[in-house]
């Protein structure tokens, strides 16, 4: 059945290891022109925004980054007690945590200078960020290679209740909402909050581009998956390195055991 069903990727089914580069540069890409854009980071990336803006002052030596692996090690924690289950390639996503905060600090030095001096610009930068943050989530989703700790959350709590991963994904995308603005309004000062430059300026990384991240986000993954599943297979190009470190929810699975077979397929 797996071969009936199965169609060749339009450029082959060797990417699983590119395309887990592409995700991981993307998203930390994305996450900096949110954040040069100033109408909020969304609201994955906006607790760490928030806890390094409150927390530098007494810490000079942190960076977002930094803070940011920090935090995906206490949803890793969350997640393991979810599922209630462990795998030591879990930890490997620590470490994908920790690879991406270094890169979200190199772009978000590299986008330092960008003025965005107007609100058409404000918008313009914004939709390019939440765009390359959704392409690159879709990438981690669809590489056997270990994924950041969110991702992985999303993947293995929906594998563990049994729901689609968009839906899985919306669900978190609102909770982390949620946690955003507790943490916003809990170490600012609320007073400082003006729903008048709410559309034109973040309150401490709080605005409507974390909304219409929030709003946006399953959507583009679904529709960048189709994308992604008609261009690219997923299967590893280094075979040896997919039996060691592949953590792959059942979707995943199915679509690379598709691969496998339409080439074995092609082979005879």
């Amino acid at each position: 059945m797996a071969e009936a069903n199965y169609k060749k990727p339009l450029l082959g089914s060797r990417w699983g290891e590119a395309i887990w580069v592409g995700g991981i540069f993307s998203v930390s890409l994305g996450v900096a022109l949110c954040s040069a854009a100033d109408l909020g980071v969304s609201m994955i990336a906006a607790p760490a925004f928030i806890i390094y803006e409150a927390a530098a002052p007494a810490a000079p030596w942190l960076t977002v980054g930094t803070v940011e692996y920090m935090y995906q090690g206490l949803i890793l924690i969350a997640t393991c007690l979810l599922i209630r289950r462990f795998d030591w390639r879990f930890l490997l996503t620590f470490a994908v945590a920790v690879i991406y905060g270094y890169l979200l600090d190199m772009w978000l030095t590299v986008t330092a200078d960008i003025v965005a001096d107007s609100v058409l610009k404000k918008y313009l930068l914004l939709t390019a960020g939440i765009l390359c943050t959704s392409f690159g989530v879709t990438c981690f989703f669809r590489s056997y290679l270990p994924m950041e700790v969110y991702e992985l959350f999303v993947a293995e709590t929906a594998k563990s209740f049994r729901l689609k991963t968009e839906r899985m994904k919306l669900i978190y995308d609102v909770s982390q909402l949620v946690i955003t603005v507790v943490l916003a309004f809990t170490l600012f000062d609320p007073a400082e909050f003006n729903w008048k430059e709410i559309y034109f300026k973040a309150y401490h990384s709080l605005g409507t581009g974390t909304v219409m991240a929030t709003l946006l986000n399953a959507p583009l993954i679904s529709v960048f998956g189709k994308l992604l599943d008609f261009l690219f297979g997923y299967d590893a190009l280094i075979k040896p390195l997919k039996k060691a470190l592949a953590i792959r929810h059942e979707e995943n699975a199915r679509v690379c055991e598709g691969q496998d077979a339409g080439d074995d397929k092609l082979r005879q």
